[in-house]
């Protein structure tokens, strides 16, 4: 049983944007130490849309522009361009040149550069940009955090109090598993014990637990039994949860329930729809309808108003 394709984007977003204060703590704590906390981050997404529109030089997983107030000046903000970087990019130094500039062009506003490189990369880790020429120099640095840096440290991670801790122990805990649904399964159990052990406020456990599940991503019938146990978890640790894992857990049941059924409802009626143009369906046809996907019980299904043959309705889709 192979694990599903992993996903870093929204959980990275989700988590940044709610818990801003923490991931810089964690990740900069220089930079946190200056900024005014009591004065909350704006982040301003359509602008950095708009700066950045004709900047793609690269994929990356999250990217942020927050403005901050720095201590000592109510009137003395900058700009924090924040990037979180899921693979090596041969171009990410002159990206990030290039977004500072426009985000500094664009505001006139001094604007500090971050990066968090996500990557599996041990060696890559660009914090420069530069060249010369005829005497003019210019040269772009920028602070540099790599998540594979904490790859010898799980266990201090994991009796860390800032949630950013967790998270990155579940980022290398993914890469660590994949492939093997079985052992991701055991540090995702793990995980979430540990979030249960936590204690912080009701919503932000629920926050950083929808995170890491998003990211250890598991097939269906393992992760549904990981939140099946989930109200054992919360009983054994007095925590006030029940009802929140209930509700997750009997919805998402819900929806798939609802979507089998609706899946197996167009089956049945493609099959007589079938049976009706071609009559009794081969055992390798009735094979292939069982198997078919909605997108292929669909294009069958606006095949058979033309097809000449049942072989030319499976050639659809």
């Amino acid at each position: 049983m192979a694990t599903p394709r992993d996903d870093y984007d929204t959980p990275w977003k989700d988590a940044v944007t709610r818990y801003f204060s923490a991931f810089m703590a964690f990740y900069f704590p220089q930079a946190h130490a200056q900024i005014d906390w009591s004065r909350e981050p704006e982040f301003l997404e359509q602008e950095l849309a708009q700066v950045m529109r004709e900047a793609e030089l690269g994929k990356r997983v999250a990217d942020k522009l927050a403005k901050v107030t720095l201590l000592g000046g109510a009137e003395r903000w900058v700009l924090v361009h924040l990037e979180v970087q899921g693979r090596r990019e041969c171009r990410f130094a002159e990206r990030m040149f290039v977004c500072n500039y426009r985000i500094y062009d664009h505001y006139r506003r001094a604007v500090a550069s971050l990066a968090l490189l996500a990557d599996g990369s041990a060696s890559w880790k660009p914090d420069t940009f530069g060249y010369r020429l005829f005497g003019c120099e210019m040269r772009f640095g920028f602070p540099v955090v790599k998540l594979s840096d904490y790859a010898g440290h799980i266990e201090q991670l994991l009796r860390d109090e800032n949630p950013f801790a967790l998270v990155t122990a579940a980022h290398l805990l993914t890469r660590q598993t994949k492939g093997d649904v079985a052992r991701r399964a055991a540090a995702k159990r793990r995980l979430f014990a540990l979030l249960f052990q936590r204690t912080w406020d009701k919503q932000r456990i629920i926050d950083f637990l929808n995170v890491i599940d998003w990211m250890m991503q598991l097939p269906a019938e393992l992760n549904n039994e990981l939140w099946a146990d989930l109200p054992a978890m919360e009983r054994s640790n007095a925590m006030p949860y029940m009802s929140y894992f209930e509700r997750k857990f009997r919805g998402e049941g819900e929806e798939i329930g609802r979507r089998e059924g609706r899946q197996e409802g167009l089956r049945n009626i493609l099959k007589l729809q079938l049976e009706e143009r071609f009559g009794a369906l081969s055992k390798d046809a009735g094979e292939r309808l069982a198997a078919a996907s909605d997108e292929q019980l669909l294009a069958w299904g606006k095949a058979l108003l033309r097809a000449p043959t049942l072989e030319h309705v499976f050639l659809c889709g």
